[in-house]
C-alpha cells in the first residue's frame, strides 16, 4: 500500500478492522480509524473525499458512507479538527484546506472582494451602493480610498450610486452574461429553448447547465432548483413528474440577479433588487 499510513502505536486513535466507509474497500490488512459517526476510514480515502468536497465548493465535511442494511447515506458532519487529525494532513494540505474553507465560508456568509490596491479582503455591506471603502488603504494613504464593486477600479464620480461609477466600461458582467447567453435543450426532460446560464434564484450565483437533469444544485447556497422554470425542486416537482417538462413555461433570460439575504436564508425578489441589477 502506498500513501499515508497510521502509526499503530498511536493511542489517540481508535483503530478498527472494518471496510472503508468512503471507498468500500474491505482489505483487512489496511489499518483504519473510526470516525465520530462510527464509520471507518483510512487517511488516503479521507483526504481524497474531503478534498473533493472542497473542490466542489463545500466548506463542511460529511460522511458519505451508507448506513448499515440501507441505501441511506450517513451524512453526519465531521469537524475540520477531526478531519485534519484522521486524514494525517500534511502542512501543505492543511494550508490548502484552511485557505479554501475560509474563502468558501466567506463567500457564503458575506459579499466580499479583494481590494484592487492592497489586495486585502473587503466586505460589501451596503448592497445599494457600488462605492466601497477599503479601510486599510484609507489608513495607509491618509485619505479615503474607495473602489467600484462592479468594475474593481478606484471609484470615479459621485457616490453613492447603485448603477455604475464613471470609469469607462463599468458594466455588470454577470448581467451581460445572462443577457447574451445562448439556449439549449435540456435532454432528459426534452425542454427546448432554455437559457444555458442562470442566476441561482436564491443567492444569485451564475450557473451553467452541464448535466442531463433539469434540476441543479447551487454549490453556494445548496438550494436545488429547476433550470427551466426557476422554481425550487420542492415546488416544481409537485406539478411536474421526474424527467418531464414543467407545467410552467420556460422562464425567459433573467434581467436581474437575486440578492441573497443570508441572515434569513431568503432572497430579495427580482422586482425589489437594487437598480444596478437591471439591464434596460
Amino acid at each position: 500500500m502506498t500513501g499515508k499510513r497510521y502509526d499503530p502505536r498511536d493511542t489517540t486513535l481508535k483503530f478498527v478492522r472494518r471496510k472503508d466507509g468512503i471507498t468500500g474497500d474491505d482489505d483487512e490488512d489496511v489499518l483504519r480509524v473510526e470516525m465520530s459517526c462510527g464509520h471507518a476510514v483510512d487517511p488516503n480515502s479521507l483526504t481524497g473525499w474531503c478534498r473533493s468536497l472542497i473542490d466542489q465548493g463545500h466548506f463542511t465535511f460529511h460522511c458519505p458512507a451508507e448506513k448499515e442494511d440501507t441505501v441511506e447515506k450517513c451524512n453526519k458532519q465531521w469537524s475540520y479538527v477531526e478531519v485534519r487529525r484522521h486524514a494525517l494532513l500534511t502542512d501543505e494540505e492543511q494550508q490548502y484546506f484552511e485557505e479554501k474553507v475560509a474563502t468558501l465560508a466567506a463567500a457564503k456568509y458575506c459579499e466580499f472582494k479583494w481590494c484592487p490596491e492592497c489586495k486585502s479582503c473587503v466586505e460589501w455591506r451596503d448592497l445599494t451602493n457600488l462605492s466601497v471603502r477599503c479601510s486599510i488603504c484609507t489608513a495607509e494613504k491618509g485619505k479615503c480610498y474607495d473602489f467600484c464593486w462592479q468594475c474593481s477600479k478606484e471609484w470615479k464620480g459621485r457616490a453613492p450610486r447603485s448603477d455604475r461609477c464613471d470609469n469607462e466600461g463599468c458594466t455588470n458582467i454577470q448581467l451581460e452574461t445572462l443577457k447574451n447567453c445562448g439556449t439549449k435543450v435540456l435532454p432528459y426532460s426534452n425542454i427546448e429553448n432554455c437559457p444555458k446560464i442562470r442566476a441561482c434564484p436564491t443567492c444569485g450565483m451564475l450557473i451553467e447547465h452541464k448535466d442531463m437533469c433539469k434540476y441543479v444544485m447551487c454549490t453556494r447556497c445548496h438550494v436545488e432548483f429547476c433550470f427551466a422554470c426557476l422554481e425550487t425542486k420542492e415546488i416544481c416537482s409537485k406539478t411536474s413528474q421526474y424527467g418531464r417538462a414543467c407545467t410552467k413555461p420556460v422562464a425567459p433570460k433573467q434581467t436581474s440577479i437575486p440578492v441573497w439575504n443570508r441572515s434569513s436564508n431568503s432572497n430579495i425578489p427580482y422586482s425589489n433588487a437594487p437598480s444596478w441589477c437591471t439591464i434596460s
